[in-house]
């Protein structure tokens, strides 16, 4: 992605999310809008462009769907490292330290991997968002131990009042890893042995 610029809005309401959303793009010309439903009944708006367009798009889409906002973001220069996440990437290698933080929202969890990445040096495993997880964002940080508790550090500070919790796992079990992440969906891994 070359856009410098991305924004998320979080809404509780699928009607008010789809006319938030139209309200978006009506007043700016972002350069990509997806949309969607997620769990549980939540309704995502992501848009990216340059930095004063996505602004005005989000200024538009907070004034028309307020009532049923739950949460919002906007990342004028967001981390690469996210947009790879985003796209589904995930990093398989061995790891000193995992941090992990778990938001109530999906755009708190967008919004602590980019501060975490941004603050310090560490690689993103996973940012895992909204389905199946009940409508919760869940990010999760490798890197030596006090990288990764910079990162975990900087990533709850922004999340506002959406962090539900945060640990630093040091020395993960190599079997955890490797469940960890394999998927994170407990029945999509499960096979007993024949």
């Amino acid at each position: 992605m070359n856009d410098p610029a991305l924004a998320l809005l979080e809404f509780k309401s699928i009607a008010g999310g789809i006319e938030a959303g139209d309200a978006m793009v009506k007043h700016a010309p972002v350069d990509r809008i997806v949309t969607g439903t997620v769990q549980p009944g939540h309704f995502l708006v992501m848009v990216t462009g340059a930095v004063a367009v996505v602004e005005e798009a989000v200024k538009a889409g907070i004034e028309t769907g307020n009532s049923c906002l739950l949460d919002h973001l906007f990342l004028p220069n967001v981390h690469p490292g996210v947009v790879d996440a985003l796209a589904g990437k995930r990093f398989e290698g061995a790891t000193d330290a995992l941090g992990i933080v778990e938001t109530h929202t999906v755009a708190s969890a967008i919004n602590a991997a980019d501060a975490g990445l941004k603050g310090a040096d560490v690689v993103l495993v996973q940012l895992r968002l909204a389905d199946g997880l009940g409508g919760k964002g869940l990010t999760m940080f490798h890197g030596v131990i006090a990288d990764v508790e910079a990162a975990v550090e900087i990533g709850t500070a922004v999340t506002k009042d959406h962090l539900l919790r945060h640990v630093i796992i040091s020395q993960l079990h190599t079997e955890m890893w490797e469940n960890v992440n394999r998927n994170g969906r407990f029945g999509e891994q499960f096979n007993w042995p024949q």
